[in-house]
C-alpha cells in the first residue's frame, strides 16, 4: 500500500472514530478542530491519490494498447477471467472503500458514497457545534418560570426584550375549580405587581416576588406579555403536603446538554431529558427541582467566547428549548426550579475564585438563576439555605470559595485548615446550620453539593471532596453530632459525574473516635447525573475503605434523576426518606432511610428499614 492511501486510510479512520466519539459519547470541545483537520487531510490525500490513480490509469492503458498482440481469444482464458471476477477477494475488495474511506480505482459510485460518508461525519459535527449558535441566538426569547416557593411567597423570572411591551405587569390569585381567572377577578382575588427597567443590564429579565400566600395551596399568574403558569406554595415548616397523601417530595439532577446524543435533523435545542423527567412529574407531584450545577456548558461542544453575553447566550438556549416548559409549566405538575453552579457554568473543573472569567459568569448566573433562588445566607454570598415541609436545605458554593489545587488530599494536621472547599466563613455558616434546631416536624437536613461528598470516584478526584479531606472530616463529625443527639437524618445531594452512586458515611469503628457515635448516625450521600447529557463506559467509581460505603453503583445511562419522598408518619417520632433513582425515564433503584432515635442511650432502630433493587444488572464495582 503507497504512503499516500496509507495517510488517506488514517484521517478516514481517526475522523470516523471521533466524529462517532464526539457524536455519541462525549462533546468534548477539542474533537471538532481535531476532526475538521483529519477531514482537511483526507480530502487532500484522496484529491492527490485519485489523481495520481488517474494518470497511472492511462498511462497503463496507452502501453498496454501498444503491447497487445493480436491473436485469438482461449475461451478457458475468459472462464479464467470470469472465476477471478467472481472470486470471493473481489467481492470483500468490494466493500473496502466503505469500511475504509480509500476511494477504489474501480468503482467510482463506491468510492464517491465512502466520501460522502465522512463528508456526513463532518456537517453532524458542524450541525451540534455551531447550529445553535448560528440559527438559535434567542435574543428574543420571552418566557417565565418559577424559582424558589416556600410557604408564604413565590419568586418568578420574567424576560421580556420587546420594548413594546414594557413595563411589565404580573397577575396572580388562587387556582379555583374552575381554574378561571376571570372568576378570581370577580371574587377580588387578583393582585398585581408592575416592573419596569427591564433592559441590557439584566439581559431584559425582571423578578417578582409574590408575597402573603397560604401554605400549600395552588395559585396561577399571567403575564402581561401573555406567559402564564401556576405554582404551589411549600407546606409550612414540620408539615407534609395534604395534596400528596401526607408526604413531601422533589427531586435533584445535574448537568444538560441540548440534543444530545445528537440525532440529525432533531430541534438544536431540544433536550431528551427533560423529556423523561416531563413524563414523570404527575405521577412524582415533586415541590421542586434543586439542580446540581452545569445547567450549561459554557465550553461543551465549543467555547464562543468568555464575555457577559457568551454566557448569558447558554442559559437562553436552555429556557428556549423547546422541551423546557414541559418540566416547569406542564399543567397539573408544575416544577419550580432551584439551582446551585457548578464548574460548567464558569469553565471546566474552576478553581480560581473570582479571577478571569468569573465576573462574566456570574452575571448571567446572577440573572437567571440566583435572582428566583432562595435567600442567600448572607448578603453577598452565594450559597443558600431554606426551610421547607419536613426537611431544612444548605445550598453549598463548592467554586468560588476553595483553594486552589495543590495536588494533594487536604489531609488536616491538627485542627490547622489549610485546603478548604467552602472558605472559612461558608464553613462556620454550614456548621452553625447543621447544629441549629429545627422546628417541630423537621426531620431531615440535606446538604446540596454540586461535585461528590465521596472520595470513591478515582478520576479526578482533587476536583472533588476527596481532594479536600480535611475540611470533610470536620463536617462529618458534626453531622455524626447532630444526627445522634437530635434525632434528625442527614443526607448529601450531589452530581456532576454523570453517573449515579449511593454511599453510606458510618461513624467509625477504630482509632480515636471508635464507637463515640452510634451507626444510625451514618450520613449518606445520592448522587445523581447526568438530567441530558453523556455517561462513559469507563468505572471510575471504586471503594477502597470502609470509610465511604458503596450501597449502589449505576453508571449506565444519558438521563438520571432522584426522587426524594419525605413521609412523618403520624403515630412515630421517626420519619421515613423514600428515595428513587430514574434511568432513561424509567424506575432503577429505591431505598429508604428512616431517621434515628434522639436519645444517644436508648436502643437504637436500623437506620434501613427496607431496601429493594429494581435495577438491570450491571457489574458494581465495590
Amino acid at each position: 500500500m503507497s504512503a499516500i492511501r496509507v495517510i488517506t486510510l488514517l484521517s478516514s479512520t481517526a475522523l470516523r472514530l471521533l466524529g462517532y466519539v464526539f457524536l455519541r459519547w462525549i462533546p468534548g470541545h477539542p474533537f471538532p478542530n481535531l476532526i475538521f483537520t483529519a477531514f482537511a487531510v483526507y480530502i487532500a490525500s484522496i484529491t492527490i491519490l485519485t489523481s495520481s490513480e488517474s494518470k497511472e490509469f492511462v498511462v497503463r492503458g496507452a502501453h498496454q494498447d501498444r503491447a497487445k498482440p493480436v491473436a485469438a481469444t482461449d475461451s478457458s482464458s475468459d472462464q479464467d477471467h470470469a472465476s477471478e471476477l467472481d472470486s470471493p477477494q473481489t467481492a470483500s475488495s468490494t466493500l473496502w472503500p466503505l469500511v475504509s474511506g480509500v476511494p477504489s480505482p474501480s468503482s467510482r459510485l463506491l468510492s464517491l458514497v465512502s466520501i460522502l460518508t465522512n463528508a456526513c461525519i463532518v456537517l453532524m459535527v458542524c450541525d451540534l457545534t455551531f447550529s445553535p449558535k448560528v440559527f438559535h441566538p434567542s435574543n428574543d426569547l420571552s418566557f417565565a418560570r418559577v424559582g424558589f416557593v416556600s410557604d408564604s411567597t413565590a419568586r418568578i423570572l420574567v424576560r421580556e426584550p420587546s420594548r413594546e411591551q414594557h413595563p411589565v405587569s404580573l397577575q396572580y390569585w388562587k387556582s379555583t375549580d374552575s381554574s378561571s381567572f376571570f372568576s378570581s377577578l370577580v371574587s377580588g382575588g387578583e393582585i398585581l405587581f408592575s416592573a419596569s427597567g427591564l433592559n441590557e443590564e439584566t439581559d431584559f429579565t425582571a423578578v417578582f416576588e409574590a408575597t402573603s400566600l397560604t401554605p400549600d395551596t395552588r395559585y396561577e399568574y399571567l403575564v402581561s406579555n401573555n406567559q402564564s403558569g401556576a405554582f404551589t406554595t411549600a407546606p409550612s415548616p414540620g408539615h407534609t403536603s395534604s395534596t400528596s397523601q401526607n408526604s413531601f417530595t422533589f427531586v435533584h439532577s445535574s448537568c444538560t446538554v441540548p440534543n444530545f446524543p445528537y440525532v440529525p435533523f432533531r430541534h438544536h435545542l431540544s433536550t431528551p431529558g427533560f423529556k423523561h423527567l416531563a413524563r414523570l412529574l404527575p405521577v412524582l407531584k415533586a415541590q421542586f427541582m434543586v439542580f446540581l450545577g452545569d445547567f450549561i456548558y459554557i465550553d461543551v461542544p465549543r467555547r464562543f467566547g468568555t464575555d457577559k453575553e457568551s454566557y448569558r447566550r447558554e442559559y437562553r438556549w436552555v429556557y428556549a428549548s423547546p422541551d423546557w416548559p414541559s418540566v416547569t409549566n406542564q399543567q397539573g405538575s408544575e416544577l419550580p426550579w432551584i439551582h446551585v453552579y457548578d464548574d460548567h457554568e464558569i469553565a471546566n473543573d474552576w478553581d480560581k475564585n473570582e479571577t478571569g472569567v468569573y465576573a462574566s459568569a456570574a452575571d448571567a448566573w446572577q440573572h437567571y438563576q440566583v435572582s428566583v433562588n432562595p435567600p442567600p445566607m448572607r448578603a453577598d454570598v452565594s450559597y443558600f439555605s431554606f426551610t421547607q415541609g419536613p426537611a431544612s436545605f444548605f445550598l453549598m458554593d463548592t467554586r468560588r470559595y476553595r483553594t486552589p489545587f495543590d495536588k494533594t488530599n487536604g489531609t488536616w494536621e491538627g485542627t490547622q485548615s489549610t485546603k478548604s472547599m467552602l472558605g472559612t466563613q461558608q464553613r462556620e455558616d454550614l456548621i452553625a446550620w447543621i447544629k441549629r434546631k429545627e422546628p417541630a416536624g423537621v426531620k431531615w437536613k440535606v446538604v446540596v453539593s454540586s461535585i461528590p461528598f465521596t472520595k470513591n470516584w478515582r478520576f479526578g478526584s482533587e476536583d472533588t471532596w476527596a481532594g479536600y479531606i480535611g475540611e470533610r472530616q470536620v463536617l462529618l463529625e458534626t453531622m455524626w453530632d447532630v444526627s445522634s443527639a437530635d434525632g434528625v437524618g442527614i443526607i448529601v445531594l450531589s452530581g456532576d459525574r454523570h453517573e449515579f452512586a449511593a454511599t453510606a458515611f458510618p461513624p467509625p469503628t477504630s482509632g480515636p473516635n471508635a464507637h463515640r457515635w452510634p451507626d444510625t448516625a451514618t450520613v449518606h450521600e445520592f448522587s445523581a447525573s447526568p438530567l441530558s447529557m453523556f455517561y462513559l463506559p469507563i468505572r471510575t467509581y471504586r471503594q477502597e475503605d470502609n470509610e465511604d460505603v458503596c450501597l449502589k453503583y449505576l453508571p449506565d445511562g444519558n438521563s438520571k434523576f432522584g426522587a426524594l419522598k419525605i413521609t412523618n408518619p403520624p403515630s412515630s417520632d421517626q420519619s421515613t426518606l423514600d428515595y428513587t433513582l430514574f434511568i432513561d425515564g424509567e424506575e432503577a433503584w429505591k431505598y429508604t432511610l428512616t431517621t434515628p432515635l434522639s436519645n444517644f442511650g436508648q436502643k437504637q432502630k436500623s437506620r434501613f428499614s427496607w431496601f429493594r433493587d429494581t435495577a438491570k444488572p450491571q457489574k458494581i464495582i465495590s
